[in-house]
């Protein structure tokens, strides 16, 4: 009986795994694809599939306790778990809004937004990706029109609002579970089509209105959420 593959070791072909537990490559292949989408296993193009190294699962909170923090939300998670946390930016000023994000927004298809795209890093290692949408009109003329730049720089949604006098009232979030795209596969380092979990988030003031909206996006190899829920006593 061939004993267990260490992390690290590479696994015998498809042709041969099949051969030896009595089942088609296609199923092999499939098996090979769950765990790998599971961070479980690692194909490395031209040379084979690998166990993949253990790595912690990162755990991603959602909670309305961590709004009221000071700075970055997700640094400061990042620091209750011992982690450094970081990211990387790029925002685009009068972006037209596409129809899916103008509803979410409650503006006109094509109504002009803010958009900027995040690579959130713990460690230096990416774990969660997300493209934020602001109305321009809402922002544009004040301090806070660039979410990653002038005196509120990195401070988050609801304290960059606070600042030009719109309070937020709550937050809705509709998770939902998907494959991630090429694109997302390549920046996260997970494999294509590996299970990710997409968040569409959504800030709204005291009066209603749409001030923010995001789609996020969590690989589950590497990451779990936990839904922090306030009891009102």
């Amino acid at each position: 009986m061939r004993p267990p593959p260490w992390p690290g070791d590479r696994l015998p072909s498809r042709t041969q795994i099949g051969q030896e537990c009595g089942v088609g490559e296609n199923v092999v292949r499939r098996a090979q694809e769950l765990l790998i989408s599971q961070g479980l296993l690692e194909g490395r193009a031209g040379s084979g599939t690998y166990v993949a190294e253990p790595r912690q699962r990162v755990r991603v909170v959602r909670s309305a306790a961590r709004e009221r923090r000071d700075g970055s939300p997700f640094r400061a998670d990042m620091r209750d778990l011992g982690r450094a946390g970081d990211w990387e930016s790029r925002t685009d000023a009068k972006v037209p809004a596409p129809a899916d994000i103008a509803a979410r927004l409650g503006i006109a298809e094509g109504g002009l937004c803010v958009r900027t795209t995040y690579e959130f890093l713990a460690d230096g290692k990416p774990v969660q990706l997300s493209t934020s949408w602001e109305p321009y009109g809402l922002t544009a003329g004040t301090l806070v029109v660039l979410p990653e730049g002038g005196p509120h720089a990195g401070a988050g949604v609801v304290k960059r609002m606070a600042a030009i006098g719109v309070t937020i009232s709550h937050a809705v979030e509709q998770p939902e579970p998907r494959t991630a795209t090429a694109e997302e596969a390549s920046l996260l380092g997970i494999q294509k089509a590996a299970l990710v979990t997409h968040i569409r988030r959504t800030y709204y003031s005291d009066d209603g209105r749409p001030v923010e909206t995001a789609d996020i996006v969590v690989p589950v190899a590497h990451c779990e959420i936990v839904y922090e829920i306030p009891i009102n006593r």
